[in-house]
């Protein structure tokens, strides 16, 4: 974990604490480095929930309501998918908002259409308002996912500054 990341972290506790939100995670590619990163700051349990790791498209469909339609026509890798994590994620918990990821960390798995480092980050808030972004981040599966935490924990931050 660098310190960048605990940086973000540190200053998403006290807006979140200071607005009175909290967050609520689903991961894939991150494999639960966003919440680790969450955790890391004491007392985040006033304004961190939970973090769903859903590894599986199984997963995905089972704790977060991700339709199956979803994953046969768009992939794991869209922004379909990254959105309904998201909105699954603050259903099945008791957040005010969900951040949720997921991509090709590497360093198998890319293809032309979808390379490796291919990455959704999708926001949500239980006020209906939904954000989903794409990015394509390079270096080998630490640098992706470390990229990835730091571009959703920025995502968090903005969001909730509006």
């Amino acid at each position: 974990m660098d310190t960048h990341s605990v940086r973000l972290a540190k200053d998403l506790g006290v807006l979140f604490k200071s607005k009175g939100e909290v967050i609520v995670t689903a991961e894939s590619c991150t494999g639960g480095g966003i919440a680790q990163t969450l955790t890391e700051i004491p007392g985040s349990s006033a304004w961190f929930d939970r973090g769903f790791v859903t590894y599986s498209n199984a997963s995905k469909i089972q704790m977060l309501g991700v339709k199956p339609q979803s994953l046969a026509t768009f992939g794991a890798v869209s922004s379909e998918t990254a959105t309904e994590m998201a909105l699954g994620a603050l259903k099945n918990s008791s957040a005010t908002q969900a951040v949720a990821v997921t991509g090709i960390a590497g360093p198998d798995g890319g293809t032309e259409e979808k390379p490796v480092g291919t990455v959704y980050i999708a926001w949500a808030s239980i006020r209906n308002e939904i954000f989903c972004q794409k990015f394509l981040f390079s270096g080998g599966r630490s640098e992706v996912r470390q990229q990835t935490v730091i571009e959703a924990l920025k995502i968090l931050i903005s969001n909730t500054r509006l």
